[in-house]
């Protein structure tokens, strides 16, 4: 059995960590003070400063100056307009690039866990009109479409597991092409960006950017037929571009969570997919609406009745519409976090409950299947 195992093609040995070059161990930290500052490279790099004081992050042979030479190489930064840069930070701007960079390094935090689940992306009664190959390959299940078995990758599992032995193919053997279906969503990923998101010294805006990042990374890259709108609400709500997340800030804002709502709803009234949904990432509080005649009605006291019984409904409108809500609320306060289980099982849409810290680990809450796990 033993010489049987040796000579299956398994070659065990202890794991050893990957070797990083100055500038990769730099750049872990980078990205995640430029998350922090907004995008603001001139105050994430006095951080990297500091940093480097206080823990010797650099030597003689590598430095922070060095570090922002290779960040301009590379094409991670570029000058800001009508600026050229001193090579010490001043005066630079992400790129592009650096901004793909963010969402995706967002998306790895978030979501790295999450294994792949069976053909098909989102949640529908039909098969669409056919199937889009990812170009990736999955382990045979039954009821995968035989014509989509990969006889060139089934049979080289079976001659590495045979190897020496008689070749046999095996159930185990067969791979499929991974597709996913055609059926689109419209989706609108709505941020909160009231002045509660920093209240207290609490930092909850820096997380929920990374939950806005890696949602829109994992909806732009795996679900590539879907549209996505993103919009911003404090008084008002606004929409964005996806460019602009890694820079969003808080401002002096009251949470009007029902106009963010709305313009969620009125964007996707004029989508022609039947399949439509709303991410809102929130600390839960709102404390804002506007009346007819144009002034704002505010309460930061506690719940405001008015304010929240007018949430509710525009999650039962949004239920009526078949439009699912799905929540990730960056906020622990017991009373904030009753009020989005109210709000989401007047939906019958999702929740994700997790800390400031904790964003790798989230509670999850399906009020349409009733059902409720942890994430980690």
């Amino acid at each position: 059995m033993s010489n049987n195992f040796l000579r299956s093609g398994f070659l065990f040995k202890k794991h050893v960590l990957k070797a990083q070059t100055p500038f990769e161990k730099l750049f872990e930290i980078f990205k995640e003070l430029i998350t922090h500052t907004s995008g603001d490279f001139d105050e994430a790099i006095d951080w990297l400063r500091e940093l480097d004081r206080e823990y010797q992050l650099t030597d003689e042979n590598y430095t922070i100056d060095d570090f922002i030479e290779d960040l301009k190489q590379k094409a991670y930064i570029k000058p800001k307009p009508n600026q050229t840069g001193d090579g010490k930070g001043e005066g630079f701007a992400l790129t592009p690039k650096t901004e793909k960079l963010l969402r995706e390094y967002a998306l790895k935090q978030i979501f790295g866990n999450l294994k792949k689940t069976a053909a098909g992306n989102h949640k529908t009664k039909n098969t669409g009109a056919g199937q889009e190959s990812t170009g990736e390959f999955k382990s045979y299940q039954f009821g995968d479409p035989l014509e989509k078995i990969s006889m060139t990758e089934s049979i080289k599992n079976a001659q590495i597991r045979n190897l020496e032995n008689d070749f046999t193919l095996q159930d185990q053997d067969l791979v499929v092409e991974d597709s996913f279906y055609k059926t689109q969503m419209s989706t609108v990923l709505m941020i909160d960006i009231s002045h509660s998101m920093i209240l207290y010294g609490e930092d909850r805006i820096t997380p929920a950017k990374k939950v806005a990042m890696a949602l829109a990374e994992l909806i732009t890259t795996r679900y590539p037929k879907d549209t996505l709108d993103i919009l911003v609400f404090g008084n008002d709500a606004s929409q964005i571009l996806l460019k602009d997340l890694p820079y969003l800030e808080v401002g002096p804002y009251h949470t009007n969570t029902v106009a963010g709502l709305e313009l969620a709803m009125d964007l996707l009234r004029r989508k022609k997919n039947t399949n439509k949904q709303i991410f809102m990432i929130t600390d839960g509080k709102p404390s804002c609406l506007k009346l007819p005649d144009g002034t704002y009605y505010k309460n930061s006291v506690g719940l405001d009745e008015t304010i929240v019984e007018k949430c509710y409904n525009m999650a039962r409108q949004a239920k009526k519409l078949h439009i699912p809500i799905t929540t990730f609320m960056i906020a622990q306060d017991p009373y904030l976090q009753q009020f989005i289980r109210t709000f989401t099982e007047a939906n019958r849409g999702k929740a994700f409950f997790t800390g400031l810290k904790g964003l790798g680990e989230m509670i999850f809450e399906d009020y349409e299947k009733n059902r409720k796990k942890r994430l980690e």
